[in-house]
């Protein structure tokens, strides 16, 4: 009998050991939960024995449980790694659309060939879809999906509208529109530029030229004129600010708001007209706000603007923006427009509720998914499968999914990692006290040998 405890107790002293020893293999081990091992005393008793005069049977082990309580937090430069603050798991799961599922707490995830975004296993990291306004469609485990960053966005669109807000300075020397040249810079008094698209997503650079009129001024009033040119290639202007006025005075300019003309550079036929802005004597502009000029389709008055291929059809409005005129030096405070290329992966940012979103080299910021979180009634109760992994089992209770800053589930960090829970101080004060448990057990099984061989050479 005294064996058998000696052995027990040895026995329980070995768990302890190995339990020790594996929390201090994996100090280092990012998302690792510390095992405490827990043991009780065998006792064996029947209602016709006296438990006043019995005797344990020794110890065993109950059960080597992991402590979830939290890691501390170890910041890196990778924007896809993340630590959960507070409490649940990530969802990984083997295989695509595979719902055999596991969880840790590990956040080193990287992308794989296909841009899914994986742990160091491979596992793919599953997340709840989202609209284009970053909100979860729905928040339960079956809908979950694996995480894909792609590393292009969405079909170009091709420039349809242009903002433009600037001062004109009136103290700039006059000049005559019939004389525009945008090769030459004597020809025109200020001008800016700005990309487009066209429906293939090719850029091309429009720009905006700007011409102060002799004689283009009248009692109260003056004038400018805009030009426009798409790579160089003249844009003629369909319709400008107001209506037409018929030139009936010989100043070379519309009496009123409307379009003018010039003739094209270089000698070729035809005309490259523009589009008249019309100022009163405080500066600012007289006509409807914005003014709003559109120009012919790019592929006729632009010919040669578009690149093969390219919707021939495409034209500019061009909105000016409560324009002004005083005599200050000629600034551009806005200048944009509406179409996009297709844009190519520049960032990827994770937020603290677990919202992923990806930044394009075109401008836009396309929400992907939301990192999903779980949690369990009874952590205790998960089994371990390894690579800082668990599964759910029957005493862990089924997986309960939501989102992170809400309810009980912690926060998201990105660009960290949760180290180990493991207290080293404390771990090695548990070698020592294991290994004196071992060796008192020892002790007690060398004692019970002797006593036996003691007995054994009784004559």
């Amino acid at each position: 009998m005294s064996f058998n405890i000696a052995l027990s107790g040895i026995a329980a002293a070995q768990k302890d050991l190995n339990t020790t020893a594996n929390n201090i293999a994996n100090v280092n081990t990012i998302g690792f939960k510390e095992s405490r091992a827990e043991f009780a005393d065998v006792y064996a008793n029947s209602i016709f024995s006296n438990s006043k005069t019995a005797v344990g049977g020794g110890a065993t082990t109950t059960q080597v449980a992991q402590q979830f309580h939290q890691g501390s937090l170890q910041f890196t430069s990778n924007s896809l790694d993340m630590a959960i603050s507070g409490g649940g798991f990530f969802v990984t799961s083997s295989e695509l659309g595979s719902q055999d599922q596991s969880y840790t707490r590990a956040g080193a995830f990287k992308v794989d060939s296909s841009n899914y975004m994986v742990d160091s296993a491979g596992n793919f990291l599953q997340g709840f879809p989202v609209d284009e306004d970053g909100n979860s469609t729905s928040v339960s485990l079956t809908t979950t999906q694996p995480i894909k960053i792609p590393d292009t966005a969405g079909s170009p669109v091709q420039t349809g509208n242009v903002g433009l807000q600037m001062n004109l300075n009136v103290s700039e020397t006059a000049l005559d529109p019939a004389n525009f040249n945008p090769a030459d810079s004597d020809t025109f008094n200020n001008s800016t530029s700005v990309t487009i698209y066209d429906s293939l997503g090719e850029s091309h650079i429009m720009t905006t030229y700007f011409v102060k009129p002799t004689n283009g001024s009248y009692t109260g009033e003056s004038n400018w004129v805009a030009f426009y040119a798409v790579d160089g290639d003249p844009v003629d202007v369909a319709s400008g600010p107001g209506t037409y006025s018929t030139d009936t005075d010989g100043d070379s300019i519309a009496d009123g708001t409307g379009t003018v003309s010039a003739a094209n550079p270089g000698g070729a036929a035809g005309t490259w007209s523009g589009a008249v802005l019309k100022f009163n004597s405080v500066g600012a502009y007289t006509g409807s706000d914005p003014a709003i000029i559109t120009t012919e389709a790019l592929g006729t008055g632009g010919a040669g603007a578009l690149g093969p291929g390219a919707d021939g059809t495409q034209t500019l409005t061009i909105k000016f923006n409560s324009p002004t005129q005083y005599s200050s030096p000629f600034e551009v405070t806005e200048l944009t427009q509406d179409g996009i290329t297709v844009g190519r992966l520049t960032n990827v940012g994770i937020g603290s509720d677990g919202l992923i979103t990806a930044s394009y080299s075109n401008g836009s910021t396309v929400p992907l998914s939301r990192v999903a979180l779980v949690r369990f009634a009874n952590e205790q109760g998960l089994t371990q499968v390894g690579n800082t992994s668990w599964k759910a089992s029957l005493d862990s209770g089924a997986a309960l999914a939501g989102e992170a800053n809400s309810g009980t589930f912690g926060s998201i960090r990105s660009s960290a990692l949760e180290q180990s829970n493991v207290d080293l101080t404390t771990e090695l004060v548990d070698l020592i006290s294991a290994q004196r448990n071992f060796q008192a057990n020892s002790r007690t099984l060398e004692v019970n040998n002797t006593l036996n061989q003691t007995i054994l050479q009784i004559r």
